[in-house]
């Protein structure tokens, strides 16, 4: 298997642009848990001032009680700063209990969320979307929002707010040394503007590879029957080995520019701690400065300088949030299928009466791939569609579900624009078995009651008993509580198909779609099969795809497709006299059985319907035979 393409270049948009978007979502995550902040921003002015006392109480133990010998004054501030220890402690404690449970709902929220949305989009989107990659962007792109809610966005407020408070007091001490301390600072300050600006691109492909890599992992072990049954064990572990080191580059890029940011700060650190030491030092033994006020600057400045150096660390933190949410953002902006403001029919009742009226689609444009379309399938009518690959079958198929809207044309429902009829109503009375039928890790009743979760224990084993599941799960000693595994995997595929034609009868639909339905069963397990489906599709509308043409010869229609047309359309019966293309591909693939029921001379002869697979008199379901599909 290839190697997974390289994620496409950042988009070239002026940064300054690029935040000023991100900012409307920022606000609206900000603004509903604007009291929650409101509190976290008052504690963390509390635990500030209560954090200032200890170093400004320094001066007065320096100069007055030590000094000055006022002896009197120790015990007081003793007991002022144990005061302030403690609510600072308190403080601290609320604020990690309130804003850090708090993020973590916000990212549990955010997930359930984006999983909401993303489940209602167009299958469209799926088609063109890595399972392992969305199942990426869906957990791993929400986590670093806590940083916009939790502490991280708090303690930077918080360490601005206490340099605030000590660039007041280092202003009263010193103007001189603490405007070039200013100066410093604001140097590194420009610099870490310019370099977070260059950091949110290279956190953004990190989501993308992360997902990438992620999607790719997810494929492999989802396909890890093939994997082993090819031999590709090697390769597949290279691919995700080369994914790895991908996006190890781009961790190191990170760790690099994060490593320069704080050797910066180490550097301004020192530059400012030095020169403060020799002009302080020197004010000092020239009187113009006592040795308490120089104890406290030289605190004070630590308190300007700390908040500074920690937007390097919160800061990174800060502009991943804002990279996983503007990818977050991305995906809740898609569209979901069920918001087309054109779908407001809700029917009355639903007939089943299925029309394309000169239907043509496309996936890409200018490649259509189906041309003008028209036919219908009349309510309690099963109509067959046959065809080499590619010819269009299932994009009937998805148009009939809805997944598709056609690009020419319409298709009818009961009369009525399939485009414009609700999704939840019309999928309500929808019903699908497939060849490959998905089934959760979960338990048989649980996969069975998926199409109608009210549905009682009654109601889940009478569908089973119809669809054969009863005569497997009774030989399970937790019988319908028996866990399946993942897709299903501790289940036969016999015993997976009755499963899903279980779970069909149970949603009692008016359309019923059959893609393939028995094609890769034993013989003993199709026997089951076409019993439970025969069940099913009495009454219904009904839709099969089939390879296997002996399946199809009792439908009301076929209709034979080539290159995303309607090449011929009948019944079994008048396709095979006509010789065309049905007849080739019947005799092609059937040529031995269809001459079997031909006598010497009547070459031109067709089985009558009664002498056509009709199960012996004696053998017949309960319920009126139904063509087997």
């Amino acid at each position: 298997m290839p190697a997974p393409t390289p994620p496409s270049s950042e988009p070239k948009k002026p940064k300054l642009a690029r935040l000023l978007a991100i900012l409307p979502d920022v606000w609206a995550l900000v603004w509903p848990r604007r009291k929650l902040l409101a509190i976290g921003f008052v504690l963390m002015a509390i635990n500030r001032v209560a954090g200032l006392v200890l170093p400004a109480s320094t001066k007065f133990v320096i100069d007055n009680v030590i000094v000055n010998r006022q002896t009197e004054l120790l015990l007081p501030l003793v007991l002022l700063v144990t005061a302030a220890t403690a609510i600072q402690a308190t403080t601290s404690f609320s604020l990690t209990q309130l804003l850090s449970k708090a993020a973590q709902r916000l990212i549990a929220e955010m997930r359930e969320k984006v999983q909401r949305h993303v489940i209602r989009l167009r299958i469209a989107f799926f088609d063109a979307t890595k399972t392992g990659a969305l199942v990426s962007r869906i957990m791993a792109d929400v986590e670093g929002i806590r940083n916009l809610i939790g502490t991280g966005m708090v303690e930077l407020a918080g360490g601005l707010l206490s340099a605030a408070l000590a660039l007041v007091i280092m202003l009263r001490i010193s103007p001189m040394l603490t405007g070039f301390a200013v100066v410093m600072l604001g140097i590194f300050v420009v610099a870490l503007y310019f370099a977070f600006g260059t950091l949110r691109p290279i956190f953004r492909q990190r989501s993308i590879l992360q997902a990438e890599v992620t999607g790719r992992l997810a494929e492999t072990l989802g396909g890890i029957r093939v994997v082993k049954g090819y031999h590709r064990e090697t390769d597949e572990s290279s691919v995700f080995a080369a994914g790895v080191r991908r996006l190890l580059d781009n961790i190191l890029k990170t760790l690099t520019a994060m490593a320069f940011m704080g050797l910066s700060g180490s550097v301004l650190t020192g530059l400012v701690g030095a020169t403060v030491m020799l002009v302080g030092a020197r004010q000092v033994l020239a009187g113009t400065m006592t040795l308490g006020e120089l104890f406290t600057y030289t605190i004070f400045l630590g308190f300007l300088v700390a908040p500074i150096v920690q937007i390097v660390s919160v800061g990174t933190q800060l502009t991943e949030a804002l990279a996983g949410l503007e990818r977050t953002s991305e995906l809740l902006n898609e569209r979901p299928e069920d918001e087309d403001p054109a779908r407001t029919v809700v029917p009355a009742d639903f007939r089943g009466h299925v029309e394309f009226d000169r239907v043509g689609f496309e996936y890409d444009s200018g490649k259509p791939v189906l041309k003008n379309v028209s036919f219908t399938a009349r309510p309690g009518t099963v109509t067959a569609l046959v065809g080499p690959s590619g010819a269009g079958k299932s994009t009937m198929i998805g148009l009939v579900a809805a997944f598709h809207v056609p690009t020419q044309g319409k298709v009818l429902l009961d009369g009525t624009d399939l485009s414009t009829i609700d999704l939840a109503a019309y999928r309500s009375r929808l019903g699908v078995v497939l060849q490959d039928n998905f089934l959760f890790d979960g338990t048989i009743r649980a996969n069975v009651a998926f199409a109608k979760p009210s549905a009682t224990d009654a109601e889940v084993q009478d569908a089973s008993r119809i669809a054969r599941v009863d005569e497997f799960v009774e030989r399970f000693e937790q019988k319908y509580q028996t866990l399946v595994g993942e897709r299903g995997v501790k289940l036969s595929g016999g015993q997976r198909q009755r499963v899903a034609i279980a779970r069909a009868i149970l949603a009692d639909p008016r359309i019923l779609i059959l893609d393939e339905a028995t094609s890769s069963l034993d013989s003993e397990s199709e026997a089951y099969i076409q019993e439970g489906l025969s069940h099913l599709m009495r009454g219904r509308t009904t839709f099969v795809i089939a390879h296997r043409l002996s399946t199809i010869r009792r439908a009301d229609q076929i209709l034979v497709l080539e290159e995303g047309a309607i090449a011929e359309r009948g019944r079994h019966e008048e396709l095979y006299a006509r010789r065309g293309r049905y007849y080739d591909m019947y005799t092609k693939q059937h040529g031995v059985e269809a001459n079997l029921f031909l006598a010497p001379g009547e070459g031109d002869k067709v089985p009558e319907a009664e002498e056509v697979a009709e199960p012996p008199a004696g053998e017949r379901p309960a319920a009126p035979w139904v063509p087997r599909v």
